[in-house]
């Protein structure tokens, strides 16, 4: 079965750091002004996307309209297809969930409050760390290293994780919720 699962995730790269606190010193009253942000790449959603501001409902299903089914074809998942998303409010949005049943798309139920069992998340770290080392020097460097890494093996390692679901799992039940070596 989770073979037929198409898995997504959202995640936030930084290009300086490795997402750690930032502390700044700025004058009073300043503090909405975005010249102290940290530059990111935000990406989601079976392919890699890149998401410019603020991923709302609408931005979301955007990009589900746009990238759910061909990210289905290229991994050969056929028509009948799970598609996994976590319990994140713009995720499990009436408009958004109405979305899903307009295109006949199963969605996986995910419990909330549970470990994050998605073996996306292995990827995330992978990606973070390469991006760490690289040392992008510009957004334009990092989406295009991010795109690059993510095509390199990608397949393969996805298959990797999801083989070795069953045993995440079931580590899972064994520490009754609580931290397992996935």
């Amino acid at each position: 079965m989770w073979k037929k699962v198409l898995w997504s995730d959202e995640t936030k790269i930084e290009l300086f750091g490795n997402n750690a606190k930032r502390y700044v010193w700025r004058k009073s009253n300043t503090a909405h002004q975005t010249e102290h942000t940290i530059p990111t790449v935000k990406h989601g959603t079976g392919k890699m996307v890149k998401i410019d501001g603020k991923m709302d409902g609408a931005k979301y299903r955007t990009i589900l309209e746009e990238n759910l089914m061909e990210s289905a074809k290229d991994l050969r998942l056929g028509r009948r297809f799970v598609f996994q998303q976590n319990n994140d409010p713009k995720h499990k949005a009436k408009s958004t969930m109405e979305w899903f049943k307009n295109k006949h798309i199963q969605v996986l139920e995910w419990p909330s409050q549970s470990p994050d069992l998605n073996p996306i998340e292995n990827r995330w770290k992978e990606l973070k760390t390469a991006v760490h080392k690289c040392s992008p020097s510009n957004l334009t460097e990092l989406e295009l290293f991010c795109k690059e890494e993510c095509e390199k093996n990608s397949v393969f390692r996805c298959a990797k994780l999801i083989e070795t679901y069953p045993k995440r799992l079931t580590a899972v039940i064994a520490a009754k919720g609580g931290a397992t070596k996935y």
